[in-house]
């Protein structure tokens, strides 16, 4: 393992830029170019085709047999101008990644010749194996069969010459084994509760629609160094390393010059993004050594996400391009900032007014009010549902540290606009509102504009901060699939509104005006929301402790979190929203239940691996150099200065074996643990027992090893170390 990383090392010394020519002087010649989209449509498709598949994505009417015949013989006409041969049902099973199974375009004709034929039929559905992928025991491993069928929202793409068509993935029996098919249920909701609030203020808003900016942050690891790291390549993250002598202590690497090699590989990484018709945006160098961001323009929410899921699989295959790794575990490397995947959320309607921005109207501005409060509600009510639905083994390395949102749910809003929303709550008193008490109001909404644009700022520490027109929810992992934490948002959101327009309905069905029923209900919800609220260092002990106070909860033990799924709140969410049914919510919790547990299972056999079989050794050649240093010192000098002169040596060598014997205990114990956890009866318990039981011995090693690796000679060590790791170009 050593030769590999001195080789490695030798290797990056002649380690050149790959070169990367843009297609076209103009980004509009080629973007999109692999997308089928509306006008691809219009060129392939017959008129009443084009029709129907538009109606279909607007207003959700089914195609029939015919239709999608049509359909699916112009996607494969376009599909063929690319010398595309297969065709693929692309979707996003639970396993934080997608999946897919190519097809040719090629079938046995009446002659018996071969054919190159795509019907409305696989078009439209297709029989993958649904055994196969998690199903939280929804499905026997005896019961294979299981559905994708396409989402004509989303447009088909091409990849490799392979056609991709973005499909929702089900049981056999009708559940969703997939992200797709719960985000678009949210979606609905949320379309469905938010347009009916809105027309309390605008009658002619017939849509609602939720868009999603994501900033997808990432490291680059040189692939040779990245293959002499079996921890990296097993897991994702570095379970040894000691820190290195420089990581991001002078703040220089963010937003500062981007290496020659990294710059080409983002360059490719554009170029094929736009070409999938990926509006990516934004670069740049992020907080730790070695680790980059990407951003797009925002979209609605299931294209973006469809989007952030592509691009995840175009940067490890353009990465390899470049002899680069990418590394999407939120904590690849203990010690500097990890990587998070910013989701940045927002609500407009089909008129084109955005929910969260405010307006230089009074009544532009009670509606944003009436969204942003109902936000304030949503998340606090929801704190535990949020918090479950960002949890895993990789993300709980970086939440609660000062460089991630705290566990601790709170929203920003700038402390401007929180101080309105309380001067609002006051004005708004029992007594019936005068027309000079509404005027004064008014006056002062209508201020809301100036004071966000000339006193808000952002707050990192803050997990769920308004931004000016929108909310960005900082806890999503960099790994996860945008769609975990978008689905619980919208739902909750939809319940929220829902509950909210139900209040008002009530307090005019007594006899209560609407807008008075209105301004009741907006300062009640103001009120009851104020705990979540939070402008200060979301990072402090104080927080902590005022967070107790406030009844906000700090959950920071995994399958805790997860559990938050099966609470009361959560179940009138997502089941009352009908975006699960119970079985399927179940299926979710004992899902992230065995990722969870399966992920530290890797993490504890790999570092037993790499310990007894690595490092031990290795701390032996050397404690056997040291013993035959001490031996020639012993044979040169006199006693006396024997004592003298060897006396570190001997302390060096007594503490590498005391290092030695513990590291070979704790992996014993660690086996034992694990072993004990595998034989428990529920994943509940196995998820309970692997982070109480099993995670302390994975930080326990790993101190013994990282001080090993300041003790021990450099040209033997056989892992490469943090300084190549980070800082080798």
């Amino acid at each position: 393992m050593s030769k590999m990383r001195f080789f490695a090392l030798q290797e990056l010394a002649n380690r050149r830029p790959v070169q990367v020519e843009y297609p076209s002087e103009k980004l509009s010649d080629y973007y999109g170019t692999y997308v089928f989209d509306r006008k691809k449509m219009q060129e392939f498709l017959p008129r009443e085709a084009y029709k129907a598949v538009i109606n279909a994505i607007e207003n959700g009417i089914p195609l029939n047999r015919e239709m999608a015949d049509m359909i699916a013989n112009g996607m494969k006409s376009w599909a063929k101008t690319y010398h595309v041969t297969h065709y693929t049902h692309w979707f996003q099973p639970l396993t934080d990644g997608t999946a897919e199974k190519h097809d040719g375009f090629i079938e046995f004709g009446e002659d018996g010749g071969i054919i190159e034929h795509f019907s409305g039929k696989l078009l439209i559905q297709q029989e993958p194996d649904a055994s196969s992928f998690p199903n939280g025991g929804i499905r026997n491993t005896f019961e294979a069969r299981g559905y994708t069928a396409w989402d004509v929202s989303s447009p088909a793409f091409i990849v490799d010459k392979t056609l991709c068509i973005p499909t929702i993935f089900i049981s056999y029996t009708g559940e969703a084994l997939d992200y797709k098919t719960p985000l678009l249920k949210a979606l609905a909701a949320v379309d469905k509760a938010a347009t009916e609030v809105c027309k309390l203020f605008l009658p002619n808003v017939k849509r609602v629609y939720a868009n999603l900016g994501w900033e997808q942050e990432y490291f680059l690891v040189d692939t040779l160094l990245y293959n002499a790291r079996p921890d990296l390549c097993i897991t994702g993250r570095t379970l040894m390393g000691h820190s290195s002598p420089k990581d991001q202590q002078l703040d220089d690497h963010y937003f500062g010059s981007i290496p020659s090699r990294v710059t080409n590989f983002m360059k490719e990484l554009e170029i094929e993004c736009h070409k999938l018709g990926i509006p990516v945006k934004t670069r740049h160098n992020e907080a730790a050594p070695n680790q980059f961001e990407l951003a797009p323009i925002f979209e609605d929410v299931n294209l973006a996400n469809d989007h952030n899921q592509l691009v995840m699989d175009l940067m490890k295959r353009i990465a390899s391009k470049h002899n680069f790794t990418v590394l999407l575990h939120e904590k690849p490397f203990k010690g500097i900032n990890g990587s998070g995947k910013h989701n940045n959320w927002s609500l407009c309607t089909d008129t084109g007014v955005n929910l969260f921005s405010p307006t230089k109207t009074a009544e532009g501005n009670m509606l944003f009010l009436t969204f942003v409060v109902n936000v304030l509600m949503m998340v606090y009510k929801n704190q535990n549902l949020l918090r479950a639905s960002i949890v895993s083994a990789g993300n709980s390395h970086r939440l609660g540290a000062a460089e991630a949102p705290p566990a601790i749910l709170s929203i920003f809003l700038g402390g401007h606009l929180s101080h309105m929303l309380d001067e609002v709550a006051e004005r708004l008193n029992d007594a019936k509102l005068t027309a000079d008490k509404k005027q004064a109001l008014q006056l002062g909404i209508s201020r809301i504009p100036e004071i966000l644009l000339d006193n808000t700022d952002r707050n990192r520490t803050s997990p769920f901060a308004f931004t000016g027109n929108r909310f960005e929810f900082r806890a999503a992992g960099s790994s996860a699939n945008c769609a975990a934490s978008m689905i619980v948002i919208n739902a909750a959101m939809a319940h929220q509104l829902n509950e909210f327009k139900a209040q008002i309905d009530a307090l005019e069905a007594e006899g209560m005006e609407q807008e008075e029923a209105l301004y009741k209900v907006l300062k009640e919800t103001i009120i009851a929301s104020k705990n979540i609220r939070f402008e200060g260092d979301g990072y402090s002990d104080e927080w902590k402790q005022e967070a107790e106070r406030r009844g906000l909860t700090n959950i920071n033990h995994v399958p805790k979190a997860i559990m938050k799924f099966n609470d009361e709140q959560a179940k009138a969410v997502l089941i009352g929203e009908r975006i699960f049914n119970e079985s399927e919510l179940n299926c979710r919790v004992e899902v992230e239940l065995e990722k969870f547990t399966k992920k530290i299972q890797i993490e504890s056999r790999i570092l037993g691996d790499l310990a007894i079989n690595h490092i031990v050794p290795t701390a032996v050649i050397y404690q056997n150099r040291l013993l035959e240093n001490l031996r020639g010192l012993r044979e040169t000098f006199s006693p006396e200065e024997y004592e003298l002169l060897g006396n570190d040596r001997k302390e060096l060598v007594k503490e590498i074996q005391y290092r030695i014997l513990d590291i070979k205990r704790l992996v014993r114990e660690m086996t034992e643990a694990r072993k004990f956890s595998n034989h428990l009866g529920s994943q509940v318990e196995k998820a309970f027992s692997y982070e109480e039981k099993v995670c302390p011995y994975l930080h326990e090693i790993r101190e013994h090893i990282d001080r090993l690796e300041l003790e021990i000679d450099d040209e033997i060590w056989p892992l490469p170390k943090y300084r190549e790791l980070l800082f080798t170009k």
